[in-house]
């Protein structure tokens, strides 16, 4: 078929011929989205009708969304715990699927301080590669030339745990990583990457950086893409570059291998097919590398590249400034919406502005509904009991809501936590905006701050930072009550661009209350009225400190793939790390502005 007689659609005519069928696939499946969820649900009910958890609920086989609808309750990680605890523990009865589960996923959430473990069955990953398949096509609608080079990306597997009964448990990005599916993946000249699949397997965490590094460098003007699954993720290894850019150029230059690189598969792959002496590469990264402007140091190492490939919505958002610094303020393309459950559906205008990111929900990945969610609605004022949940079909623009979902390996109707809103439509199919996860961070008194409220109170009192070149490249929180009132304390990491003009003391202060501007009105009553919360307290610690967080928590068993900073923290071991790196304090001087609302 050539590709100009392929019919354009709303997304635009293909790239190549080999893009007509993913295009084709998106359109019809975002065309009719209702009748494909109508028979993904009845997928999904039929093949797991024998099951003992749909049993429990008397559905006699009904494939209908009525009985689904009327019978199956709406649950939360905490509901279906038990059960997943049996097939950890060895139950192999079909409990939630009629397929035998293959492995457990691990969340990057928590559950009572243990990650979540999400019971998954093979034929997942076949879900999985289909919407992988969808990305590049709709990439190359908007960046031409993809197959004329390569993509640097840093991609990491964790070594696995398993459970008693012997079931693999692993995040889900190593369990793709480690699958047939990517390893003996296909030959694609819109998707080659510089770092081989040795360096990404490698499950020592600075032996797979520093030799993907390595072969980035070696490939450097090969590179049209650069990214991570996270923002933080790329920023770690722009920060690694900083530490480690001296053993990769005596590499470079000798044609010689570090050698803290001990895995026997990297040293033969980059040592047989990829490092060969060039001392003239390496006088160029020492040159680079070695002064303190570091401002653009992306395009500088790696100058055909033509935008970043990172998640940069929800609490990844704050990465953009810091983005922007090492990059020149280079396109970042957000390209996929997923999760442990679920893989839910992909943005169809990748190269928009971070601000504005939207995703498409794919109606085949699983069968959705959606609990209408007022972000202005204060506690008391919610009902007792859930509204009804809406389909896929069924959503209003502008309208935001919570996440539920049925899939094929068994989960009904559960509760991811995630609130989306919706911005506008490709087709009939629903574009979604990710806002937050449903989680409180802060509480001292009756109040209430979510991540999101967070995020916006330090963007807001970042502003007082500009001036002095300086921005927040990282921060969590805490709220500590040892102190009467207690108080919310925040943690700040800071990228001071000029030591010879950095922000003063004043201005730090001035940004705690900043902060407290921006929070609640419930919050600013509990300072100013109720005295029942102190002065918010900024500490800012030493240059470096995220990433030892970071560390101690892949130290003990987190992903460095799905690794977030907590936004909040409660653990004493990090508290203590946090705390002896801090270099200086800081109070709000003033109380926020309060004025108390008539009752009516």
């Amino acid at each position: 078929m050539a590709v100009d007689s392929v019919t354009p659609s709303p997304l635009g005519p293909p790239a190549c011929e080999k893009d007509a069928k993913p295009l084709q696939f998106i359109e019809d499946m975002t065309r009719n989205i209702d009748p494909v969820q109508e028979k993904t649900l009845s997928e999904i009910l039929s093949r797991n009708s024998e099951t003992e958890y749909l049993k429990r609920f008397q559905l006699n086989g009904a494939t209908d969304r009525d009985s689904f609808k009327s019978k199956v309750p709406v649950v939360t990680y905490e509901d279906i715990q038990p059960d997943i605890q049996r097939i950890a523990n060895g139950d192999r009865t079909p409990i939630f699927s009629s397929h035998p589960v293959s492995e457990f996923l691990t969340s990057s959430g928590t559950s009572a301080g243990e990650r979540k473990l999400m019971p998954t069955i093979h034929e997942e990953l076949d879900r999985r590669q289909l919407l992988y398949s969808l990305l590049m096509p709709v990439m190359n609608l908007y960046v031409p030339g993809l197959d004329k080079g390569k993509g640097l990306y840093f991609l990491f597997i964790k070594a696995e745990t398993k459970t008693p009964s012997g079931l693999v448990a692993r995040p889900v990005l190593t369990s793709y990583y480690k699958s047939e599916h990517f390893k003996t993946r296909p030959y694609d000249p819109y998707n080659v990457y510089t770092s081989p699949n040795e360096t990404i397997l490698c499950p020592d965490s600075f032996q797979s950086m520093y030799s993907q590094m390595l072969c980035g460098l070696v490939m450097r003007h090969e590179v049209l893409r650069v990214g991570a699954v996270f923002a933080s993720g790329l920023l770690r290894a722009i920060r690694f570059l900083q530490l480690n850019w001296r053993e990769l150029a005596h590499d470079i230059s000798t044609g010689t291998l570090n050698p803290k690189i001990t895995d026997p598969a990297i040293k033969e792959k980059l040592l047989s097919d990829i490092l060969k002496p060039d001392p003239e590469l390496a006088d160029f990264i020492a040159s680079e590398c070695s002064g303190e402007n570091w401002e653009r140091i992306i395009t500088r190492i790696w100058p055909n590249t033509k935008f970043l490939d990172v998640i940069v919505t929800g609490a990844m958002a704050q990465y953009i400034p810091t983005l922007d610094y090492y990059s020149g303020g280079l396109p970042k393309a957000c390209t996929m919406y997923a999760s442990s459950e679920c893989y839910f559906g992909l943005n169809l205008k990748p190269m928009c502005d971070p601000s504005d990111v939207s995703y498409t929900i794919m109606p085949n990945m699983g069968y959705f509904e959606f609990m209408p969610h007022d972000p202005e609605a204060q506690p008391s004022s919610r009902q007792s009991q859930p509204p009804r949940l809406l389909d896929l079909a069924d959503l209003e623009l502008g309208k935001e809501y919570e996440l539920i979902i049925t899939t094929y390996a068994g989960l009904c109707r559960y509760r991811v936590g995630d609130i989306l809103q919706v911005t506008g439509f490709h087709n009939s199919a629903p574009q979604f905006r990710f806002v937050r996860r449903k989680n409180v961070l802060l509480s001292i008194d009756s109040d209430k701050t979510d991540e999101s409220e967070l995020q916006k109170a330090i963007e807001n009192a970042s502003v007082l930072l500009r001036e002095f070149n300086t921005t927040v490249v990282e921060y969590t929180s805490f709220a500590d009550t040892k102190t009467i009132p207690g108080h919310y304390v925040i943690y700040w990491e800071l990228l001071v661009k000029d030591s010879a003009n950095s922000p003063s003391e004043d201005v730090l202060n001035r940004c705690c209350l900043a902060m407290e501007e921006s929070l609640n009105t419930v919050y600013r009553q509990g300072r100013v009225a109720d005295n029942s919360i102190g002065p918010l307290e900024i500490r800012v610690v030493k240059n470096g400190t995220f990433e030892e967080l970071m560390d101690y928590a892949i130290s003990r068993g987190a992903s460095i793939n799905q690794y977030k900073v907590p936004r909040c923290v409660n653990f004493t071991p990090i508290m203590e790390l946090l705390d002896s790196r801090v270099v200086s304090v800081h109070f709000s001087p003033a109380a926020p502005y309060w004025n108390p609302e008539r009752r009516r």
